[in-house]
């Protein structure tokens, strides 16, 4: 069961005006290892609100550091916090590392992989990046990266170290929506269009044994059509969705009203969580987590829009629907996993257990 632990603040730094990385470490020692490609789960206390943020982990696996880069956001109230006040010193608290845009990496690869990254999506797509190029010699790197200018590229000036050191494996992509750029190939949005582009004059696509798409759902979404149509598989395509790019749970449709009306919306639903099981009534108009935390339940979540996985958990008897889901896989899905921000009850009894991994 995720909980959320102590980290101190060793460094704060600027990467870009509206952007910092965040350099953390356990309060208590012990092992924060994490996967590349994963991210963390804030939580903070704002004007008596507690906000929960998810930002994606920056670092190389083998660079000793536990590293977010948090771009700030119009009306972000975490990011604003983190991008103004934010110092080290200060303690957070963070859930272990989770997510599932990764691929295992073994010593013995000979790869080729692809990278797509729009914006402060470059976070997890770096943390990829370096830790392929450092834990598979013989493998190599093509990054695409998507911005609206110079002045808005997050790592630009360790992006270049990085191809200075590794020149015969790293090739990295700048597409600039606004500044001039000498090749008419990267100018503009990267779209299907400038896909196919790419894959004719620059990207050998057919050798592409695994591609990541991290940045806005429309560019994410364009991209891996194109690399569809281009061969890849569905497993060859990783993606990470921004949860700010979601709507967050979606209302449901109004219904009549009266005694009899509330007791068909009604539903018993069991919730275990930390080996302890809670019996609830609620309403089948709200979500499965909504109604947990009405309960007083800790029940875990981050994004509350199907986009982090951080509210999964297993449903061992009765339906729910699902309305979105951007985070579990098919497999997980099949085996009765949901995401309990955005599930509703359907029958009059629903069994679900967020200790089932």
């Amino acid at each position: 069961m995720a909980r959320f632990h102590k980290l101190v603040v060793n460094d704060v730094r600027k990467t870009i005006r509206d952007a910092v990385v965040v350099s953390l470490a356990p309060v208590n020692g012990g092992d924060f290892g994490f996967i590349p490609g994963q991210y963390l789960t804030f939580r903070q206390n704002l004007n008596g609100t507690e906000v929960r943020r998810s930002y994606s982990i920056c670092a190389g696996r083998d660079e000793g550091v536990l590293q977010v880069g948090i771009k700030k956001v119009a009306g972000g109230a975490f990011s604003s916090w983190a991008n103004e006040d934010l110092k080290p010193g200060m303690v957070l608290e963070a859930m272990e590392p989770m997510g599932t845009f990764h691929t295992p990496l073994d010593a013995t690869h000979t790869k080729n992989y692809l990278g797509f990254a729009g914006g402060s999506g470059i976070t997890p797509v770096l943390s990829i990046l370096k830790t392929v190029l450092s834990e598979e010699p013989q493998s190599k790197f093509t990054l695409v990266y998507a911005n609206r200018g110079v002045n808005t590229i997050m790592f630009r000036e360790e992006l270049e170290d990085l191809k200075n050191r590794y020149m015969q494996r790293l090739s990295v992509v700048h597409v600039l929506e606004g500044d001039a750029q000498e090749i008419e190939l990267f100018r503009g949005r990267v779209d299907a269009e400038k896909c196919k582009a790419l894959f004719e004059h620059w990207i050998d696509i057919e050798s592409v044994d695994t591609a990541f798409i991290c940045g806005p759902e429309p560019m994410m979404l364009s991209i891996a059509e194109a690399l569809k149509d281009n061969g890849l598989t569905k497993d060859q395509i990783k993606f990470e969705l921004f949860g700010s790019s979601q709507p967050g749970r979606v209302a449901r449709p109004a219904s009549a009203e009266g005694d009899e009306a509330v007791a068909v919306k009604q539903t018993q639903v069991s919730v275990t969580l930390d080996g302890a099981t809670h019996n609830i009534e609620m309403s089948k108009d709200t979500t499965i987590l909504e109604a947990s935390l009405e309960n007083a339940l800790d029940a875990p979540y981050a994004c509350k829009a199907g986009v982090c996985s951080t509210c999964k958990c297993k449903v061992l008897e009765g339906e729910v629907e699902m309305v979105a889901n951007h985070a579990l896989e098919d497999y997980e899905v099949k085996n009765g996993y949901i995401l309990s921000c955005q599930s509703f009850p359907i029958s009059d009894r629903v069994v679900v257990d967020y200790d089932q991994h």
